[in-house]
């Protein structure tokens, strides 16, 4: 059973980026405005089968993933961004959901770009391995996040979000059933907001 607390923190996190989806939507939600070489990395490890972009926001994401020949379904807890990724993206489905209470298994492939950035480090296992549950065996999980030097929250502009050191979050990925099988880490146009990704493989 989902706890409360957690409930309530979604609902919170949902309300945030509603209250600034206009704006997240105009600077965000076109994979024009995505850096090359997260596309790049994204095409790679997810190519095929069937595939979940949790956290899809706008949609963009799931739109690039449909337009590979990629079986997407998208799946968000803002309502506001799910009605404009139905609109903007006729005939791929997405839906209103969190990734908390999924009654999805056996994909081949899942997209979590920058969409576990608000959970905190005690709730992290527990989304990993119900991830994990989610994968077929020999799936590949795909997560965009801001790298750290430690595991510390920061004032993200719609709503409290952790840095994760590349090296910790793969640990903690290997501990809840997946092995690394690439890494993406860069600057990015803010000194103190390094890039990082991993794409890991259920095991």
């Amino acid at each position: 059973m989902q706890c409360g607390c957690r409930y309530s923190r979604a609902v919170d996190v949902a309300r945030a980026y509603g209250g600034v989806s206009d704006l997240y939507i105009e600077l965000f939600a076109s994979a024009d405005k995505v850096h090359r070489d997260d596309l790049a990395f994204i095409r790679q490890h997810l190519s095929g089968g069937r595939l979940l972009d949790l956290g899809c926001g706008p949609g963009h994401l799931t739109a690039y993933l449909h337009g590979l020949g990629n079986d997407v379904t998208g799946i968000d807890l803002t309502p506001e961004f799910v009605a404009h990724a139905v609109a903007a993206f006729p005939g791929i489905p997405f839906r209103l959901g969190s990734m908390d209470e999924l009654d999805i298994t056996g994909v081949d492939g899942v997209l979590t770009w920058y969409s576990l950035i608000h959970r905190r480090p005690p709730e992290m296992d527990g989304v990993l391995a119900m991830l994990r549950r989610t994968l077929r065996p020999g799936g590949t999980l795909v997560i965009g996040f801001f790298d750290g030097d430690v595991v510390a929250p920061f004032d993200h502009k719609v709503t409290t979000a952790w840095f994760w050191p590349v090296d910790e979050l793969s640990r903690r990925l290997r501990d809840a059933g997946f092995t690394e099988i690439a890494r993406e880490q860069r600057e990015t146009e803010r000194p103190d907001r390094r890039h990082g990704a991993l794409a890991v493989r259920a095991v």
